[in-house]
């Protein structure tokens, strides 16, 4: 509920129209799944220095989806950050990590951050 609350919230905020349900809603879910897969492959690379990367993939791969999967890529980053503040494990980089957002969610390359030696799977 607080999910279909949030979606006709940002509607509004965006000026989605009727017919615009219709793919954003697809392109939310989209950009969801490109965050998390961003994470996943953070999680299975464990590789030092590549967070940033990961950081700006899932962002840049969500943005690309259209206003649906941008949406989704900010709030997942900002809730991402707000977690980690609630929960007491604010790092120093937290600023960092929001410029890495910030810079995927704008469509720039993301691998302006990416670690030299990160597997090409990656």
């Amino acid at each position: 509920m607080k999910l279909l609350t949030g979606l006709l919230v940002c509607s509004l905020v965006l000026g989605v129209s009727s017919d615009g349900w219709l793919t954003f809603i697809p392109e939310a879910a989209q950009g969801a799944r490109d965050m998390l897969r961003a994470y996943r492959d953070m999680r299975e690379a464990n590789y030092i220095g590549a967070d940033k990367y990961f950081h700006a993939r899932g962002n840049y791969d969500a943005t690309q989806r259209g206003p649906g999967g941008a949406w989704a890529a900010k709030v997942i980053s900002d809730a991402r950050e707000m977690m980690k503040k609630v929960l007491g494990r604010e790092r120093e980089d937290g600023a960092a990590d929001q410029a890495a957002n910030a810079w995927g969610q704008s469509g720039k390359d993301p691998n302006h951050f990416r670690p030299a030696g990160l597997p090409d799977k990656y």
